[in-house]
């Protein structure tokens, strides 16, 4: 049985090899959601590339973008080594998660060398409380 949580980064170009580091641990070291000494969870495909940009439009992205699916991830060791990564453009990374059974994507930003989620917990605002006038 699998438990996914489909992931994605967005960072500034300055980051992309830090971008590429991050999944090459998703794919060979990061932890399972589960006790086991089993490594790995998946990885994370470049999806602004030269080569395979993936995006639609007729320019090219000014940012790269990073998506995968990952199974049974550790998603609090996922966020810890985001936050640990030492970004070139910190303010301009985010990372994106939706875990299984959750209909849309949590966003997580660092802010003073913090990482904070800048999401509400439901997706129906009524729930938390959450509404906010925008000026």
């Amino acid at each position: 049985m699998s438990w996914v949580a489909n992931v994605m980064v967005s960072v500034d170009m300055a980051d992309n090899d830090n971008a590429a580091a991050l999944s090459e641990w998703l794919r060979t070291q990061a932890p399972r959601s589960y006790a086991t000494d089993a490594r790995g969870v998946g990885f994370l495909r470049l999806l602004t590339s030269v080569e395979n940009n993936e995006w639609g439009g007729w320019k090219m992205p000014e940012c790269e973008v990073w998506a995968g699916a990952l199974n049974h991830a550790d998603l609090p060791a996922l966020r810890t080594r985001f936050a640990r990564t030492p970004w070139v453009e910190p303010n301009a990374a985010q990372l994106m998660v939706m875990d299984q059974e959750e209909s849309f994507f949590r966003l997580w930003m660092i802010r003073d060398g913090d990482l904070r989620q800048y999401a509400p917990l439901s997706p129906r605002e009524e729930d938390e409380g959450f509404y906010r006038e925008w000026e």
